[in-house]
């Protein structure tokens, strides 16, 4: 009895590294002598995520049967089904947890089925046996490169980019999928076929899950959980922040406009940025994700300045500012509060967001550690524009 797993682990780190053609024609052979011509086999059961038949790796293989994530004889086996993580909960004394559990990795449709993650379960019932409040973690996140994410994003075209503002909305995009493909397919110079091969490969290493069939061969596809949810925005805002850095001359007006407290340009330029990335839209999702996802954005860039001391959601007077910014070379010191625009309207979300900054004395922090001039910027965003409400320290009237 032979078992394998992952069996296109070696072939996705030969793609990645350069050295495909020579690992497809090793594996070929190891098949071939454990499958193929070893005389003292059984069976044998292999588990991968992609179905690479076009290598021809599996050439000559008898009585050989595949069972996809889209077949309903195996699905409830590809992961851990709601009864089963009940009755897990149940006996670790954490049923309480249900729905932190559920939202973070629940969500994946296999044939008619719908399971969890196992590895994001069995994890975070460990962590929850042992402190009950303990904070949901990203457990699958980090055992995988999240490498395709990132391709997508870097191939993307302005449909595509659509797309994934649907995506990350919590909407779900219509796709004809590849089954059967090669790692060489992704090098495809045919954009449109390589960002098909694409979705595929998000769908089959769990990116994205199939919540049915539309018709005419078109599958619709959907961002599962929450934990998934965060890749994408992470990979968003760091292929955001690498873009933006990378136009020299706005991430140089951007950088001194903060600094010196032009609202002006702050909003021009972060208007411009935003204009060519991917936003959220404005759906069933809720606010104050929504404004995550924007602060998100904001830190990250700001973050790229590697002389400036920039904290997230950092204790100060009676709370927590967005984001507080130290440039110790000039004595000064930035505080930002972002805020979503629910349907537009900027102006009283910047009131909002300024509002809050006085009342809970954020530049608190700011002063005691003698920082000269301190600019409070509140930023109002709704889709792919911002609003920027600007007070200096002292200096100015109360903004209204």
């Amino acid at each position: 009895i032979i078992l394998i797993d992952e069996y296109d682990v070696p072939l996705d780190k030969a793609y990645q590294n350069h050295y495909y053609p020579q690992m497809v024609h090793f594996v070929r052979s190891l098949f071939s002598q454990a499958l193929k011509t070893n005389k003292s086999l059984e069976f044998a059961v292999i588990t991968g995520c992609l179905r690479i038949a076009r290598e021809s790796i599996f050439t000559g293989l008898n009585n050989f049967k595949i069972r996809t994530i889209s077949d309903m004889e195996c699905a409830e086996y590809f992961g851990f089904t709601d009864d089963e993580v009940r009755a897990m909960m149940e006996y670790y004394g954490v049923e309480d947890r249900y729905a932190d559990v559920k939202e973070w990795y629940d969500g994946y449709h296999f044939g008619t089925v719908e399971v969890y993650c196992p590895w994001d379960v069995i994890n975070q019932c460990d962590k929850l046996r042992l402190q009950k409040n303990a904070v949901m973690e990203p457990h699958w996140e980090n055992s995988s490169s999240n490498s395709i994410v990132q391709d997508i994003l870097e191939s993307a075209t302005e449909t595509t980019k659509a797309e994934i503002e649907a995506l990350i909305s919590g909407e779900c995009v219509e796709k004809v999928l590849v089954p059967e493909l090669t790692y060489t397919d992704l090098d495809s110079e045919d954009t449109e076929a390589r960002q098909a091969y694409l979705w595929s490969v998000l769908l089959a290493t769990g990116y994205l899950t199939d919540i049915g069939e539309s018709g005419g061969g078109y599958h619709r596809l959907a961002i599962p959980n929450k934990e998934v949810l965060g890749i994408y925005e992470k990979k968003i805002r760091s292929w955001f922040r690498v873009k933006a850095v990378s136009d020299m001359a706005n991430w140089r007006r951007f950088r001194a406009a903060v600094s010196d407290g032009d609202a002006k340009t702050v909003e021009a330029v972060f208007n411009a940025f935003m204009a060519d990335s991917i936003s959220i839209r404005d759906t069933f999702v809720k606010k104050k994700m929504k404004e995550n996802f924007y602060h998100g954005m904001l830190l990250g860039l700001l973050k790229a300045e590697g002389k400036w001391i920039t904290k997230s959601n950092a204790e100060s007077g009676v709370g927590y500012t967005d984001i507080r910014i130290l440039i110790p070379e000039k004595k000064t010191g930035c505080i930002i509060e972002v805020k979503y625009a629910e349907n537009g309207r900027f102006d009283s979300a910047c009131r909002e967001a300024m509002k809050q900054i006085e009342d809970n004395g954020y530049a608190a922090v700011l002063k005691q550690e003698g920082v000269q001039t301190i600019h409070k910027f509140g930023i109002a965003c709704y889709q792919k524009t911002c609003r920027v409400a600007y007070r200096r320290e002292g200096k100015l009237p109360p903004f209204n």
